[in-house]
């Protein structure tokens, strides 16, 4: 069935008996295409009755359906004509694997970080109601997701506002499965319909008549509802909750949705699924099946990995060593221990260790109260969602000068992910941050003695490393302070002195022995601190050579070639500059290596723009 699905107005031809069918179809292609390009496995297995169920029932691209994060999205793109291209997924000039509105007329929202959905939603609903049409709303989010404060503050605001939009919370916990039987069943069948909602508002109406006690009666009349489930909270902020129901049962789901399109106000329906959901290997280990690379689909086991050390697994052992002979460092990330590698710091501190969910801007305050007080924060969180946390960094830490260390993981270019997650923008917006140093090491052990130094520091600093495998350096078994502020000579030129920032040193130090095929003797410079920036190494180098380039991995507008430009700028040195790194534009998706070559910042493009610029 599923690949002469080309809308969802084909889905709504097939009888509901057959959904269940249609179902193991799309497990079955997004298994077969993950395994072979990567990706999010497990939240999608876990939502293809939840999305195939809302296509079957609303009539989509009219009405809205926002998904919070997206990257449970595969059967949505599957039943939205995207079939025969879902084998890019993820790929260079591919379909994205998030959520993308210049992709689809489906895709409402674009988003790829976690908590917006409902804020979006009802922005999309109060929009509606403005222009006096009548199509439905519904946000479609996780029990993750509501570790967000973005996501209460839509609630309330949903709530004051009352316009018709329907919330679907997508519970994978174990912990409430029990929830799921017949009493819940009863319960949401009887509570979703209209006329019961009717009689409440009735009831409300006429109690409200009464001064003294009526608001009182009716409160406790909601309290005594809300106590058979777990919805006293979305019944305060004004939602009607029903729920919650199996949502692996499709025919159910259908059922209520058809029932709940009908509800006036805010709805929240309540629907418990399981991560990985029709892949045993998934449901064993959902998190491991969360987002991987190419696995094999009859046995599920991912591909060999690298022997070499990946900047993740480097500053993991470097935190744990470091943490081992001092008891005031502190752990802390947002939702995210296996990908920024503090599981290790986890399981050997778990009372130096803190995760707080998907609120970055309370991870960074939070981590800057444990500073007040003597303690030695880092927190480990990815560089794209640390820009969730701009106004904490410079209110909370940098304002007050207080040693919180901020390692953001999967800096720069990140690849498949795509644009939601590349972390291209760090430099620029910590780079003017007053007390905050930054400091980008070029390999492992650059990283190790980063970490070192920085927490030792006594104030506040940010250390960025890429996603990925490292350059295979043997580490070394003592940590060494970085001496603040200062670069690096890697080698001396004559003709032109590259200045280059992590992981852009090495392909920098390839391009210098590119150029000298062409008789081109190129000096190259690890900047080791993009701030403060060493302005000695920078006058030595023009000492050599008036041509002086830059090559970094974040966008050049507030980078550290901008930095660079500013300080020869305010000291009226001349010189000639070209800065090298990513234009005022998003990086699209793909592999890393491909984007790196297009970017014309890998070692043969940082040399044939060099070329070209020295004959200009």
């Amino acid at each position: 069935m599923l690949k002469n699905i080309q809308s969802p107005k084909h889905l709504k031809d097939i009888k509901k008996e057959l959904l269940p069918k249609l179902c193991e179809e799309i497990r079955e292609k997004i298994i077969s295409t993950i395994s072979k390009t990567g990706g999010h496995l497990s939240s999608s297995l876990g939502a293809t009755e939840i999305i195939t169920a809302l296509h079957y029932v609303y009539d989509t691209p009219k009405d809205k359906i926002v998904f919070d994060t997206s990257h449970q999205t595969y059967a949505h793109k599957l039943l939205t004509g995207r079939y025969e291209s879902f084998d890019t997924i993820r790929q260079y000039g591919g379909i994205s694997g998030f959520t993308k509105r210049e992709e689809s007329e489906f895709d409402t929202f674009g988003a790829g970080h976690a908590s917006t959905a409902l804020s979006a939603a009802l922005g999309m609903a109060v929009a509606r109601d403005k222009k006096n049409q009548n199509n439905k709303v519904v946000a479609v989010i996780s029990d993750g997701c509501m570790t967000g404060g973005m996501s209460y503050e839509a609630l309330q605001n949903a709530g004051q506002i009352g316009s018709d939009m329907t919330v679907i919370l997508n519970d994978n916990q174990m912990f409430i499965s029990n929830r799921v039987g017949a009493l819940g069943a009863f319960l949401t069948k009887l509570l979703s319909k209209n006329a019961i909602q009717i009689a409440e508002n009735k009831m409300e109406g006429f109690l409200k008549r009464f001064e003294f006690w009526g608001a009182g009666i009716i409160r406790v009349v909601k309290r005594a509802k809300v106590l058979l489930f777990p919805g006293m909270l979305f019944e305060e902020m004004g939602f009607t909750y029903l729920g919650p129901i199996d949502g692996h049962d499709i025919k159910k789901m259908v059922d209520v949705l058809e029932r709940v399109k009908k509800l006036k106000g805010p709805v929240v329906l309540h629907v418990v699924t399981k991560k990985g959901k029709g892949y045993p290997p998934a449901e064993e280990k959902p998190t491991a099946y969360h987002g991987l690379g190419i696995f094999d689909k009859e046995t599920g086991k991912t591909q060999k990995k690298s022997t070499v050390l990946s900047y993740t697994q480097v500053f993991s052992d470097a935190i744990v060593k470091l943490a081992s002979t001092d008891s005031k460092i502190v752990a802390v990330t947002a939702a995210m221990p296996e990908g920024t590698g503090l599981d290790k710091f986890r399981d050997k501190f778990p009372n130096r260790y803190f995760d707080v969910g998907i609120a970055e801007g309370h991870a960074v305050t939070f981590a800057a109260g444990m500073a007040c007080e003597g303690l030695k924060p880092v927190v480990a969180i990815y560089s794209t969602f640390l820009q969730r946390a701009y106004d904490q960094i410079i209110h909370d830490v940098c304002l007050q000068n207080l040693p919180v260390i901020f390692c953001l993981d999967r800096a720069g270019v990140v690849g498949e992910d795509g644009p939601t997650h590349h972390g291209t923008f760090d430099l620029s917006y910590l780079r003017n941050i007053p007390n905050l140093s930054i400091i980008a090491p070029s390999d492992e052990n650059e990283l190790r003695n980063a970490l070192y130094t920085a927490i030792n520091l006594g104030a506040p600093c940010a250390i960025r490393y890429p996603r990925g495998a490292g350059l295979g350096k043997k580490l070394d078994e003592e940590f060494k302070q970085v001496p603040f502020g200062q670069g690096q000579w890697l080698k001396k030129g004559k003709n032109l002195n590259i200045l280059a920032c992590g992981n852009r040193v090495y392909p920098a130090l390839k391009a210098s022995e590119l150029l000298a095929e062409k008789n081109i003797n190129v000096g190259v410079i690890d900047a080791r601190f993009v701030k403060p920036l060493d302005t000695k190494i920078i006058d030595e180098a023009l000492k050599t050579s008036k041509n002086l380039v830059t090559v970094e991995d974040n966008v050049l507008i507030g980078g550290f070639g901008a930095g660079v430009g500013e300080y020869l700028s305010d000291k009226n040195i001349k010189c000639n500059l070209l800065r090298l790194g990513i234009k005022d534009k998003f990086v699209p998706q793909g592999n890393q290596d491909i984007l790196y070559g297009k970017l014309g910042i890998d070692a043969k493009g940082i040399a044939k723009q060099i070329t070209a610029w020295l004959k200009k």
